[in-house]
């Protein structure tokens, strides 16, 4: 079993998630299916399908976020010594050279990656390219749009 890496933070939220699927969501999805099955013929039941369809949806998700926390690996970057290098879980602060752009990225696992808070997964093209890089370091990142360069500016364990 492979471990995932994953930050204090990210585990915090799938805890609260696999809660919320368990004691709030998996009880309403119960109750709609009892309810579907009162109005009677199931084959024709849109309400009792759609209920079963949401029933399998959150059973997936609980299962993969118990398997998920089972093999997580919590990797908290402000008990680390500090170096420059980019590791899973530091804040990268890079500038674009082509369109002297500055962007800053925390660097995460799956489950946490989320690029509207610039929370990027580490097995990403972006991701991939920075690990282990140091600070002052220019990088190559092949994207759909093409290559693009950046440099890292600041690396932060926060």
């Amino acid at each position: 079993m492979e471990k995932e890496p994953i930050t204090f933070q990210g585990l915090e939220k799938l805890k609260k998630e696999l809660e919320e699927l368990k004691n709030i969501k998996r009880p309403k999805i119960v109750e709609a299916i009892a309810e579907a099955r009162g109005h009677g013929d199931l084959k024709e039941n849109a309400e009792y399908h759609a209920a079963k369809e949401e029933q399998s949806k959150v059973e997936s998700r609980i299962n993969e976020i118990n398997d998920l926390i089972a093999r997580a690996n919590i990797i908290d970057v402000t008990k680390l010594e500090k170096k420059d290098n980019v590791i899973f879980g530091s804040t990268v602060h890079l500038i674009d050279l082509e369109i002297n752009i500055k962007k800053t990225y925390k660097i995460v696992g799956k489950d946490e990656a989320d690029i509207t808070k610039n929370y990027i997964y580490f097995r990403s093209p972006i991701g991939k390219s920075l690990i282990g890089r140091k600070k002052k370091e220019t990088i190559t990142v092949t994207t759909p749009a093409g290559e693009k360069n950046f440099e890292i500016l600041e690396v932060e364990y926060i």
